[in-house]
């Protein structure tokens, strides 16, 4: 799944906690990380099934992240709530990278099975 990322083994040291992150991304991933945290006690959620489980039931994931993202994106600001809309975009976009990785995951394993069903919306 990170096979670009392996390549950088034994280059990036194991621990960074020596850095000093110039721009205080930890805390911002910290905050990202308690918004999510709280999407999955709010009403986007129904026991351990979210909206988003159903929408990718139907094959529609990543299309309506990357929907979502533009959305957002798009609006950005408008309503005077930047720093909302950027970590809507933001929890989007790992949404996103999720499904693009779980697709292409099964991509591979039906690579080599010829009797599995796939769709190249690219051609």
């Amino acid at each position: 799944m990170y096979a670009d990322l392996d390549a950088l083994d034994g280059i990036i040291p194991e621990d960074t906690s020596y850095m000093n992150r110039k721009y205080n991304e930890e805390e911002y991933l910290k905050e990202i990380s308690d918004y999510i945290a709280n999407t999955y006690r709010g009403h986007y959620s129904v026991g351990n099934v979210q909206t988003l489980d159903l929408i990718d039931s139907v094959g529609d994931a990543e299309a309506f992240c990357r929907s979502n993202i533009l959305k957002y994106a798009s609006r950005y600001d408008r309503k005077g709530r930047a720093r909302k809309d950027i970590i809507k975009i933001i929890h989007y976009a790992i949404l996103l990278l999720h499904f693009s990785d779980k697709r292409q995951t099964a991509d591979r394993i039906n690579a080599g099975n010829p009797s599995a069903f796939t769709v190249d919306y690219d051609k």
